[in-house]
């Protein structure tokens, strides 16, 4: 949620791994396009830019997509279109991002990467509070047409997101949530903060949820992939 405060406990790299290690890691994995890493470098200039992805979590959302022979799919949360980006470029050309976000001043920023990377085509953005595009979407006959939805917004609504995501993807779609780890404050019993408590137990009720097959990845700040049945 762009207009809010970032926590300071939000994460860019990939969590609990030393400096050297990390630097590694991308050494022999990340293949970034320039123009990724010209958007990651101009959002870290801004106060709430630790609300970006981690690069190499962006890749492997890239990779699942591909994987998935994804045509169709959702991001909620756009913030400055890092997610966006790197899924389009991901999807073949007939592909198509419906996008959910409040923020017209960091969606300004998207806007100009998707159309220097030549997606903006494949991007449809709503200017709006994501439950409602969501809602809008399953109202209009749109419910179980979406291959790969990327959650990453407020936390306070995750599980609404959530719900609605399970009733428009495929089954045998994905939906990938981001921030379950909290930079470790959930694992802290005595962190009792709402957001973390919000965390703490939609990774539960998730753990619990027979309607998806469920792993979490220590990549980022922790993903979510659930996959529907």
């Amino acid at each position: 949620m762009p207009n809010a405060q970032c926590p300071n406990f939000m994460t860019t790299q990939t969590l609990g791994l030393e400096q050297n290690l990390y630097d590694y890691l991308l050494s022999i994995s990340l293949r970034e396009p320039e123009i990724l890493t010209q958007l990651r470098q101009e959002t870290a200039q801004y106060p709430v830019g630790r609300m970006q992805i981690a690069p190499e979590q962006g890749q492997f959302i890239a990779l699942l997509v591909q994987l998935l022979g994804a045509k169709k799919t959702l991001d909620i949360g756009v913030f400055t279109g890092y997610s966006s980006l790197v899924v389009a470029l991901a999807l073949p050309k007939d592909g198509k991002i419906v996008a959910c976000e409040i923020s017209e001043e960091f969606t300004a920023i998207a806007r100009r990467y998707w159309q220097q990377a030549g997606v903006a085509n494949k991007i449809q953005l709503h200017i709006a509070p994501a439950l409602h595009t969501l809602d809008w979407l399953l109202a209009t006959g749109e419910a179980e047409t979406f291959d790969f939805a990327f959650i990453d917004a407020d936390k306070s609504n995750y599980d609404g997101y959530y719900e609605r995501s399970l009733q428009l993807v495929r089954p045998g779609g994905l939906i990938a949530i981001d921030n379950v780890l909290w930079s470790g404050r959930v694992a802290k019993p005595e962190v009792q903060d709402n957001r973390t408590k919000r965390i703490r137990a939609f990774n539960q009720k998730l753990y619990q949820d027979e309607r998806v097959s469920l792993s979490v990845i220590a990549i980022g700040d922790g993903l979510t992939l659930a996959l529907k049945k």
